[in-house]
């Protein structure tokens, strides 16, 4: 006596596939595509017209030129820099008083607990992110755009310079993510194939 395949399990099984299958294919034709193009707008972008510090967050600014005028130094910051050991951060009062502060990275020091006395000034630079106290678990569920700051070309007295545009911090998974959920897919269509077998009445 054979046993009939399951009718409900296949259905769900099958919806299941064809979804990981349709997340892969939307990585590997329309996110992969977007990234590699946006990657390519930054590789432009330090070649481009330094502009003033911009009054919002924008991505396609990453790596531009900029400059901007420091007035005042509300705070600083030291945060983790890899193998350049720390990087300090100015959190600043812009010239026309209004918005919010304008982080600028000054430069680097391997002493955890160096402190700066730059006071203020013109600076320019190159725009990066700055760093973010949102958590990893939060950004999944709300996203938003993360801060620009100015990376300063020039950095002050006691510290060292930093690092130059970097792409490669850019990160481009796309492709990775599209593999994985094709494997997913062929994954769970072998198990269940396998489940079918196992689950068939011995002679």
């Amino acid at each position: 006596m054979t046993r009939r395949i399951p009718i409900v399990s296949t259905i769900v099984v099958a919806i299941a596939v064809a979804a990981m299958i349709g997340l892969g294919a939307w990585q590997l034709f329309d996110r992969l595509p977007k990234k590699e193009a946006f990657l390519a707008q930054l590789a432009a972008n330090p070649a481009k017209p330094a502009i003033a510090f911009p009054p919002g967050d924008d991505d396609r600014l990453l790596f531009r030129r900029a400059h901007g005028d420091c007035v005042r130094v509300r705070s600083q910051q030291l945060t983790g820099a890899g193998n350049s050991g720390y990087r300090l951060i100015a959190w600043c009062a812009r010239s026309n008083g209004a918005g919010a502060a304008m982080p600028i990275q000054l430069g680097t020091t391997r002493d955890p607990k160096f402190v700066g006395e730059w006071q203020g000034g013109a600076v320019t630079g190159y725009l990066s992110h700055a760093p973010s106290s949102q958590s990893l678990i939060g950004s999944l569920f709300h996203h938003r755009a993360q801060r620009l700051m100015i990376v300063a070309d020039t950095p002050p007295l006691g510290l060292a310079a930093n690092g130059a545009p970097d792409l490669d911090t850019v990160p481009n998974n796309h492709l990775a993510y599209a593999v994985q959920w094709f494997l997913f897919a062929g994954i769970a269509g072998v198990i269940y194939g396998l489940a079918l077998v196992w689950r068939r009445p011995r002679r």
